[in-house]
């Protein structure tokens, strides 16, 4: 679905559906430098089971117009000026690295519109490394490079994948790699000075569900306590076998700790 927002073309992906505001409704939002469809699968199922289902281009990603947002506060106004022009009141919010700090960042200063939130491989503060920055700042492939392999846990960048044929390592690469220039370094550069998340964090009032990776190399299950100590009693699920890039290598068990708050 393409509509208008703040003034740019805006992308959505809504299962083929029309929205319906007297149905829940579920966003997702992705990570840095991705798109919509890193939650195709996601989407689906709960468009299936009877919810609005809005799965966002960010402004400047995948098939939305406009130049990247520059904060996490941007991002998060702008998904709501979203729900605005669909006529959604309230929704429930997924988000995943990036996305999770739009996430809560929308749940935390815009309370009336989040009834549950769920943040997946997400950790307050978020900081970036310089190597990242550089790279990404000089739109060298280097920067999608190293987001990719650390973004998988060590077994997984071998292979594994629950689809036969698919390659979970070369579609992230090339999903970087679609991204325009100075995308990825907006979104590592919004990322790195987020330091209002623990303040934000404490101010959620919704149920929450924390989804995190035990492998998880760019979002560390150690670095998440203060989050989880912030957050009002926060349910937490930590997927074995699992790195950063959870909808790729825990597809089914991250589905579940999903339907369980949404």
């Amino acid at each position: 679905m393409k509509i208008d927002v703040q003034g740019e073309s805006a992308y959505c992906y809504t299962n083929n559906r029309e929205i319906d505001p007297a149905k829940e409704s579920v966003v997702f939002v992705h990570g840095a430098g991705m798109d919509h469809t890193v939650w195709t699968m996601y989407a689906r199922h709960f468009a299936r089971h009877g919810r609005n289902v809005i799965s966002v281009d960010l402004p400047g990603h995948g098939r939305s117009g406009g130049e990247p947002k520059a904060s996490i506060e941007d991002m998060a106004d702008w998904v709501v000026a979203l729900l605005d022009e669909l006529g959604i009141g309230q929704t429930a919010i997924v988000g995943h690295s990036l996305g999770s700090l739009v996430a809560l960042d929308c749940a935390a200063r815009h309370p009336g519109r989040v009834r549950a939130l769920a943040i997946v491989g997400s950790t307050a503060p978020m900081p970036v490394s310089d190597a990242i920055l550089d790279a990404s700042a000089a739109n060298d492939h280097a920067a999608f490079e190293m987001l990719t392999e650390y973004g998988y846990s060590k077994r997984h960048l071998y292979g594994g994948n629950a689809n036969p044929g698919m390659w979970m390592v070369g579609s992230t690469l090339r999903l970087f790699e679609r991204s325009g220039p100075g995308v990825l370094h907006a979104d590592m550069n919004a990322c790195n000075q987020y330091l209002q998340g623990l303040e934000r964090a404490a101010a959620i009032t919704c149920p929450v569900l924390m989804v995190l990776g035990q492998g998880d190399r760019l979002t560390p299950v150690r670095s998440t306590m203060p989050l989880q100590e912030a957050l009002p009693e926060p349910r937490v699920v930590v997927l074995e076998a699992s790195g950063h890039t959870l909808m790729a290598e825990a597809p089914n068990a991250l589905l579940d700790a999903l339907r369980s708050v949404l």
